[in-house]
C-alpha cells in the first residue's frame, strides 16, 4: 500500500468542516475518505500554518504527472460553488485530495482513464499567509 503524505490542517478549517459534515448527513462519494483525512491529519492554529500547505480557499497549481497537464483551482466550501471552473468544493475527490497537502506532495488518484499522480507544484494564495486568519 502506498503511503500517503502528511497533511496539516488548521484548527478553524477543521472545525468548519467537521459542521458541515455534521450538517449534511446524506452520504456523498467521498465521505468516508475526507473524514480519514480529517482524522489523520496534524492541527496547528491558523497563525501557524506553513505558507506552502493547502488550506481552504487556497488556490493551488497543481500538475497531472501522466498527462503533463496542470491545472489552477481554488479550494472551497460547498456554498462557494457557483459554476465556474477555477473552484473545486472539498466535498469532490480532488478537494479531499489536495487539502492539507504542501508543494511538493504527490498523491494518487482515480481517474475516469485509471489511476493518476497528480503533484503540488505552488499555493499561489493562501489566506493564513494572507493575514487571513478568521475569514
Amino acid at each position: 500500500m502506498e503511503r500517503k503524505p502528511n497533511i496539516t490542517l488548521s484548527s478553524l478549517d477543521l472545525d468548519r468542516i467537521e459542521s458541515l459534515l455534521e450538517k449534511n448527513n446524506s452520504q456523498f462519494p467521498g465521505r468516508d475518505a475526507l473524514e480519514a483525512e480529517l482524522d489523520r491529519a496534524d492541527v496547528l492554529d491558523p497563525a501557524e500554518i506553513p505558507a506552502n500547505v493547502v488550506t481552504m480557499n487556497s488556490t493551488v497549481r497543481f500538475t497531472i504527472l501522466e498527462i503533463a497537464k496542470t491545472n489552477t483551482l481554488t479550494l472551497v466550501y460547498p456554498k462557494d460553488m457557483d459554476g465556474s471552473t477555477d473552484k473545486v468544493s472539498i466535498f469532490a475527490p480532488v478537494g479531499i485530495a489536495l487539502l492539507g497537502l504542501s508543494v511538493g506532495d504527490e498523491f494518487k488518484m482515480p481517474s475516469p482513464t485509471g489511476q493518476v499522480t497528480v503533484r503540488v507544484d505552488a499555493i499561489e494564495f493562501q489566506p493564513e499567509s494572507a493575514g487571513e486568519l478568521h475569514r
